[in-house]
């Protein structure tokens, strides 16, 4: 009797033991758990650092070279000295604007696939049906007046801001004045961009003033294109047309004013009408001349005789053109580049952004968008 007591004396002490070593290893292991299962929308400190919006620099009133440029502007655009100190000086110094205009790392591959998916997809195409259905009348016109089809200008608008929606969140001022005074300097262009910048803020300065317009009340991208066609400052007073007979040009609310300053841009840059943008091509390996092809880049340059003398194969309507034609590469990253015939079209659309890709992107993209139009009931 008593050795059974005994036993269930040592029996208690072991047990007790047991929960005593098992508390205390538990108490540890809740700090290792929580720290595995923590919500993966708890970043790390050096994340959340980076995930903030970034502050604006100080304000420009305090720099004498950007007061003396003031002054400068003032002078030659006769506007009012204390309004333009003002604006320049109220303008805060963006050092994510500075970061976004250097450009890509050395080394980054090019893409066109996964450049073309980023612009070519059911919501922008979506979108672009929309707005070619309520602005159809305007289209037309648009195009009857200056040559440039619907596609091209649809196409435009919808790679630069799907229609409206992506306008931009700069103000303009603070976007035109950093890269005026600040244009990072490991630019390899750094003084003949921050040259044009200044242009640029002369330019919205004085349309700002013309058009009574707050120059803070204006936003847009990164290097200061406004609107739905983001138009720069200078392509606005340039370009821009009053399409629907208002008396003002307004490029974030009129889709008329819109439509008629995207096709009178091109109009602007020799549109031909009827010409096609870009050919199909293929290569003879046993007469390819690759090196010659692609030395004037985009520029067309052979006459369709001189392109097929050094390699390049076409076919059908391509072997009647009339005009210069381009060989365009389109890398595809690893994978084997992709080529088209470019026309002296092509070359146009790249005046609106100096790429390749991006000209491709908005012919297809008003390709896809003129498909649906045309398979909708």
């Amino acid at each position: 009797m008593k050795q059974s007591r005994f036993k269930q004396l040592l029996l208690a002490i072991f047990l007790i033991a047991v929960q005593a070593i098992s508390a205390a290893s538990t108490a540890e292991i809740p700090n290792k758990t929580v720290k595995k299962k923590k919500p993966k929308t708890h970043l790390p400190k050096s994340s959340k650092q980076k995930a903030q919006p970034a502050l604006p620099g100080p304000l420009y009133a305090k720099r004498v070279d950007a007061m003396h440029a003031a002054d400068d502007i003032a002078q030659r655009r006769n506007l009012d000295r204390d309004w333009v100190r003002h604006a320049i000086g109220q303008s805060h110094y963006l050092p994510l604007v500075a970061k976004f205009i250097q450009p890509p790392l050395v080394g980054t591959a090019k893409n066109w696939r996964v450049y073309r998916s980023r612009f070519i997809d059911p919501v922008r195409t979506a979108a672009g049906v929309k707005f070619w259905q309520d602005n159809r009348e305007t289209l037309a016109r648009a195009e009857k007046e200056t040559g440039v089809p619907t596609e091209i200008v649809v196409g435009i608008i919808g790679v630069e801001t799907i229609y409206g929606q992506q306008t931009g969140t700069f103000r303009v001022m603070d976007s035109l004045t950093t890269l005026a005074f600040d244009f990072p300097a490991s630019h390899p262009r750094a003084k003949e961009r921050s040259e044009f910048f200044k242009a640029e803020l002369e330019q919205y300065l004085s349309l700002a003033h013309r058009t009574k317009i707050d120059p803070f009340s204006l936003k847009g991208s990164f290097a200061g294109a406004m609107g739905m066609p983001q138009f720069m400052p200078s392509s606005w007073v340039k370009y821009g047309v009053d399409f629907d007979g208002d008396g003002k040009v307004d490029l974030f609310n009129s889709p008329a004013d819109i439509i008629g300053s995207v096709a009178n841009y091109f109009k602007a840059f020799n549109w031909q009408p009827g010409m096609p943008t870009h050919y199909p091509v293929s290569f003879e390996a046993s007469k390819l001349n690759m090196e010659a092809l692609l030395l004037p880049d985009i520029l067309p340059t052979f006459s369709v005789d001189s392109f097929v003398a050094k390699g390049a194969v076409l076919k059908g309507a391509a072997l009647k053109h009339i005009g210069p034609l381009a060989l365009v590469e389109l890398q595809n990253g690893d994978d084997a580049p992709s080529y088209v015939a470019g026309t002296e079209n092509f070359y146009a659309i790249t005046r609106y952004n100096w790429s390749s890709y991006y000209a491709l992107a908005v012919i297809e993209l008003g390709q896809a968008v003129a498909s649906e139009i045309k398979n909708k009931p």
